[in-house]
């Protein structure tokens, strides 16, 4: 028994070095991934950065992990779909890398600790848009804002444009979703592209107070929630157009 969990740890720590040298040379060689705006993150206390969603196979995650943990001198904690745990060798890598599965209770925790928590609120709508609508988000789910409330956490808007071409979703395919158990399989390149990253990160705006009020709460929270969308919206547009094409 000992043996096969020695053999387990091994498989565990081969495939995490194998697959964090991946994204690094894919953030930093294929990607040629930009950065700008970082110093916005706060140096402490906690924080919720909110980011656009786009690309077939959702790998705008891992990218945006590996560039904050690589740039960034504090952690950030991102919040992932429990389908990447699905898989042993990249939910041992997420887990190294402080990613944690989708549960805003996990993520208020973290927060009332002081720490930084990024989270993709257009959730599986962002992905599966299909290509011809790339760049155009889609609604926010308001969960962050009321969190962001709770835990009195800025949030840090940020834009990610280059996913959308890496792997373009043209279709789907129902029933290998259905075979796989995946919501949506989508009709992508084999390979990602090499598109041109851009990752943007724009001052943080401040959690409103918690009111008593249910009301007022929920009233607070939505208005959060569409400012962080609209800001999103405006620095993807901005990005997109410093690009000379997706490629260059």
């Amino acid at each position: 028994m000992q043996e096969l969990d020695s053999v387990q740890e091994w498989v565990e720590d081969v495939g995490d070095k194998a697959l964090r040298g991946l994204l690094a040379w894919l953030s930093e060689a294929y990607f040629r991934v930009e950065t700008s705006g970082m110093e916005n993150i706060p140096e402490s206390g906690p924080v919720i950065l909110v980011a656009n969603h786009s690309g077939a196979w959702a790998l705008d995650g891992f990218i945006l992990n590996e560039v904050l943990d690589r740039d960034l001198p504090r952690q950030v904690d991102i919040m992932a779909s429990s389908l990447v745990f699905r898989f042993p060798v990249v939910a041992s890598t997420a887990r190294k890398a402080g990613i944690f599965e989708n549960d805003p209770t996990v993520g208020l925790s973290r927060l009332t600790e002081g720490r930084a928590v990024g989270l993709f609120p257009e959730g599986f709508a962002g992905v599966r848009k299909p290509f011809r609508q790339r760049y155009r988000l889609r609604t926010f789910s308001t969960g962050f804002a009321v969190t962001a409330m709770r835990a009195g956490a800025p949030v840090v808007p940020v834009s990610i444009v280059g996913a959308e071409e890496a792997y373009p979703k043209l279709g789907e395919v129902d029933f290998l979703a259905q075979l796989t158990g995946l919501p949506y399989f989508p009709v992508t390149t084999l390979l990602p592209l090499p598109s041109k990253w851009l990752i943007s990160f724009g001052k943080p705006i401040p959690a409103p107070v918690r009111s008593d009020s249910f009301a007022e709460r929920a009233a607070a929270a939505r208005l959060l929630c569409d400012e962080a969308q609209a800001t999103v919206q405006k620095m993807v547009d901005r990005d997109r157009a410093r690009r000379t094409s997706p490629f260059h």
